[in-house]
């Protein structure tokens, strides 16, 4: 069976490759078959943003660390990598920034933050950006000579520079033919009609959305992909919608936009949500993705089960399309096993609004305040009436096989005032629930100690403490 061919647009023009294996990621093609020497494999594991391009169609793309992402993702899309801001001979503010700013020095990542902060110029559309703009813009980059200081000094510069010009519009070419979906290598459906009859046909293909993880299967694991289905174009699966009574996110809602419509409503969200990787993981990775592959030490779960969140799993069975709803705490069966059938797709999150008397509070511990994994995670939220929890709901990740509910915990404060003797006992009662394990991310003791350390810290921000966490500080 020959190998499904890829298209894209890179340096201005379309090119054809064919034969591209599913597993082959897009460095790999755009360092050999497009000897784009520009983009560096620093990590190989989406941590350090050498690798760092910006992907899409107009104001629709993004960064994505190319080192995790399937190369067969890009395919119909543009790709721009640092040395492409350049190709008329004139450099581009950005670049011209960090020269002028003697913000690079070896140079090995120069090119990934170049192209962080050129998505962040795009963005700013030729506005000053603050500092905090630029640190979180190269969340995902990191240097070992600069100190950073002058690459943030070239970001608030950057816009001080004439605007670059145009770039010469692109041949106009028909849109790249769909893929084989009745025997695919990488298939690309772009409707649930076509999703769900092919996941029926090849249960066994890989099911891939940014492949922030997978890609790690790859790079690291040397795993090779026979089959993949890609579910980024489903239509219905890039929506969020908005109902009287929850938010439902569609599986490929990039992370960073589910995010965001999260904090629309709970803003307690938003400083959690950028302690989630940097920000190409964010805009690569998806929602649906994360909660599916089920990691216990994922930052989203924890947070989704607090929050009351289910999961919409969708099959084709007898001609139609048939779904079910999955609390999200019972579709974890075990380590990186779930309810899924075999031929089901998780294909919607579901999230209730917040009720009055709602009191949220996110914890996440991790070696490195940024851009880490955690340690332990652990989400409270409390609906209370007048100082008394009518109801509390406890999501915890990191001291389980699964990312999991503390019910437990959760019975204790249930009908009790929050105060200080309910504390003791919900702490006592919170840090015997699960039985965590000793790993190279933390020992099982010093687990079952933040439990209760992070619930404490939850009382008293919940009394109205201030200075209770670290972001507090700054």
């Amino acid at each position: 069976m020959t190998l499904p061919k890829l298209e894209l647009i890179h340096r201005g023009r379309w090119h054809t490759l064919n034969n591209v294996p599913p597993a082959t990621t897009l460095l790999d093609l755009l360092r050999e078959a497009l000897r784009a020497t520009d983009v560096k494999e620093g990590c190989a594991a989406g941590d350090c943003g050498a690798c760092t391009v910006v992907v899409g169609q107009g104001e629709h793309s993004h960064t994505v660390n190319s080192c995790i992402r399937m190369a067969h993702s890009a395919h119909g899309l543009q790709v721009t990598t640092a040395s492409d801001l350049s190709a008329s001979g004139q450099l581009h503010p950005v670049q011209q920034a960090m020269v002028d700013h003697h913000a690079s020095q070896c140079g090995f990542c120069t090119p990934g933050f170049v192209m962080s902060l050129y998505d962040l110029y795009q963005r700013a559309q030729g506005r000053a950006v603050s500092r905090e703009e630029a640190m979180e813009a190269i969340s995902g980059n990191l240097c070992r000579c600069t100190g950073y200081r002058p690459i943030l000094d070239a970001a608030c510069a950057m816009h001080l520079y004439p605007a670059p010009a145009s770039p010469a519009p692109i041949p106009a070419r028909n849109r790249p033919a769909p893929r084989d979906l009745l025997n695919p290598h990488y298939a690309l459906p772009d409707s649930l009609r076509q999703l769900l009859p092919l996941r029926a046909r090849y249960p066994q293909a890989q099911l891939m959305a940014g492949g922030t993880d997978a890609g790690l299967w790859v790079t690291q694991q040397h795993r090779r992909f026979e089959q993949v289905i890609d579910l980024t174009r489903v239509h219905e699966l890039q929506q969020i919608e908005t109902h009287d009574h929850h938010l439902a996110i569609g599986a490929a809602v990039s992370i960073h936009d589910a995010f965001d419509a999260l904090a629309q409503r709970r803003p307690e969200v938003h400083a959690f949500a950028e302690r989630f990787a940097g920000r190409p993981v964010r805009q690569s990775g998806t929602l649906g993705g994360n909660v599916a592959n089920g990691s216990p030490i994922g930052d989203s779960m924890p947070l989704l089960i607090a929050l009351g969140a289910h999961v919409v799993l969708m099959a084709w069975r007898g001609g139609r399309m048939v779904h079910r709803h999955v609390a999200l705490e019972d579709y974890y069966r075990g380590y990186r096993q779930t309810v899924l059938a075999a031929d089901e797709v998780l294909c919607w999150i579901v999230v209730p609004h917040p009720q009055p008397g709602e009191w949220l509070g996110t914890y996440k511990v991790s070696k490195r305040k940024e851009d880490d994994i955690s340690s332990v995670c652990l989400v409270v939220k409390l609906d209370r009436e007048g100082e008394v929890v009518r109801h509390a709901r406890i999501g915890v990740g990191g001291v389980a096989a699964t990312p999991a509910r503390a019910r437990a915990t959760e019975a204790v404060l249930t009908g009790h005032a929050f105060d200080a003797a309910t504390l003791d006992t919900a702490k006592a009662t919170l840090t015997h629930e699960f039985q965590p394990i000793s790993d190279m991310r933390a020992s099982a003791g010093y687990r079952r100690l933040l439990l209760g350390q992070l619930l404490h810290r939850a009382w008293l921000q919940s009394q109205g403490q201030a200075l209770v966490q670290l972001e507090d500080l700054t």
